[in-house]
């Protein structure tokens, strides 16, 4: 099976710059029954390599300062269909990243693979092939914690390894959406639009991600 196309990444050369108009108003991303506020502007809230992440990304691209927005969650209610429930947060709202790893010739590849909460990501079609690897698998819950030195539950593809792939579904990024993701930590969610994390550095939109719950093609 070839390769699915993916666009170029992001991190080759300086970011691309989201347009203004591509951008939802800041009220558009308060979302459910929590108040967002600027990432930035709550540090505390953040994992320490998604808050440093956050500060790279914003000098290269000025709108993350103002259009990634977070709030304080239970953690207990980190999970997507308890989030979803317990804030009215709409579950397709949501995307959710997942860690894989395989090896070749001795070599181990890791990739995070964004996807919405409504569907899954293809483990063993597409990402398998991306990474060229012989057999892909989810990353154990204990080395997912300790590589992306973030908390389970709350994994997020900012902030992530260097040398790590970022696999992003198109669904996810497309114009005029808006994406509830991890913060690196359980006790609260990033709200961010689309257009805005397909400059995140090292982002691959990649087609053929995201399998339905069924297993269908998405």
């Amino acid at each position: 099976m070839s390769a699915p196309d993916t666009s170029a990444p992001a991190a080759a050369g300086a970011p691309c710059q989201a347009g203004a108009a591509a951008l939802p108003a800041p009220d558009d991303l308060q979302v459910g029954t929590l108040t967002w506020v600027p990432a930035l502007d709550r540090p505390d809230l953040l994992a320490r390599p998604v808050a440093a992440a956050l500060a790279r990304w914003a000098d290269a691209v000025p709108a993350v300062a103002t259009h990634v927005v977070v709030a304080e969650i239970d953690p207990d209610a980190a999970d997507t269909d308890v989030m979803s429930r317990t804030y009215d947060i709409p579950t397709d709202l949501s995307a959710n990243c997942v860690l894989v790893s395989g090896r070749r010739a001795g070599e181990e590849r890791h990739a995070a693979a964004l996807v919405r909460a409504t569907a899954r990501a293809d483990v063993n079609g597409t990402v398998k092939a991306l990474l060229d690897v012989r057999k892909a698998s989810f990353l154990p819950m204990d080395r997912a914690v300790a590589e992306s030195r973030m908390e389970y539950g709350g994994i997020t593809p900012i902030g992530l390894p260097d040398g790590w792939r970022v696999l992003v579904d198109p669904d996810v990024v497309a114009a005029g959406s808006v994406a509830c993701v991890g913060s690196g930590v359980r006790r609260s969610k990033l709200v961010l639009a689309g257009a805005l994390l397909r400059t995140l550095p090292g982002v691959e939109v990649t087609d053929g991600l995201a399998l339905r719950q069924d297993g269908r093609r998405a």
